[in-house]
């Protein structure tokens, strides 16, 4: 059971526990960032964690491990969670989309040789990811305050609650193997240093050009999360805007 509840409590143990912070930068409250200096203490700890850790392995994947296998794994990854972005589809209303996961998820786990090959997207089913983060977003859940997490980076109640539940929607969990806990912990892991991988010289560049490296990654991931809930679509104001042109 603690694996199901582990990123829901951890979110709202902090956003419950933690004191707002005395010192914290004028923008603080503007930014719904009240907890800024416990934020900004686990976010330099993320960061040693990376660079002694993290960085050090998602290097070696890239060099070591080559592209089409990188690619082969991350396919299977996500065939693995396609159930999960399913059943938020459907829970969101969204039928096309909830076509589009079911087909990708038939197509791939067949022809795809259980997700190793992307076959769906080379026929024009496109890939799209859905968690219940954003499907409480949908139904109209505030996010609560701006939180950093140990070892997961950025979040909030609401998204830390629906990491949990997106948990429990996997059906691999409910699986009966051997050491499943270490399935769990293991698969989580690899699909950190694949996107670490991917993002070594993008985050690097990030860091490089940014006065203060945390806000400029909190206003990332805001801006990030606000896209995948629109599902990529412009914000209410610009598309009010294009819908008011002449």
């Amino acid at each position: 059971m603690h694996k199901l509840v582990f990123l829901a409590a951890a979110g709202l143990f902090l956003a419950g526990c933690a004191t707002p912070s005395q010192n914290a930068s004028p923008g603080a409250i503007e930014n719904n960032d009240p907890y800024e200096n416990t934020n900004r203490a686990i976010f330099e700890f993320n960061l040693k964690v990376d660079s002694l850790a993290l960085k050090p392995t998602a290097e070696s994947y890239s060099t070591y491990v080559p592209e089409g296998v990188r690619d082969a794994l991350r396919n299977l990854e996500e065939n693995l969670d396609r159930p999960v972005v399913l059943a938020n589809d459907l829970l969101q209303g969204e039928g096309r989309r909830a076509g589009q996961s079911a087909g990708r998820f038939l197509l791939n786990s067949t022809f795809g040789l259980a997700g190793l090959f992307d076959v769906a997207s080379r026929v024009g089913i496109a890939s799209h990811d859905e968690d219940f983060g954003q499907t409480l977003a949908v139904w109209g859940v505030g996010e609560g305050p701006y939180l950093v997490l140990p070892l997961l980076g950025p979040s909030n109640p609401r998204d830390a609650a629906g990491s949990a539940v997106d948990v429990a929607l996997d059906p691999t969990v409910y699986i009966s193997i051997k050491h499943h806990t270490f399935w769990i912990i293991g698969r989580q892991y690899m699909r950190i240093v694949d996107a670490r991988a991917r993002n070594l010289e993008l985050l690097a560049d990030i860091e490089r050009d940014s006065l203060d490296f945390y806000a400029t990654t909190r206003s990332l991931y805001r801006q990030h999360r606000a896209s995948e809930i629109r599902n990529g679509k412009p914000p209410p104001e610009q598309q009010n805007g294009a819908t008011n042109l002449p």
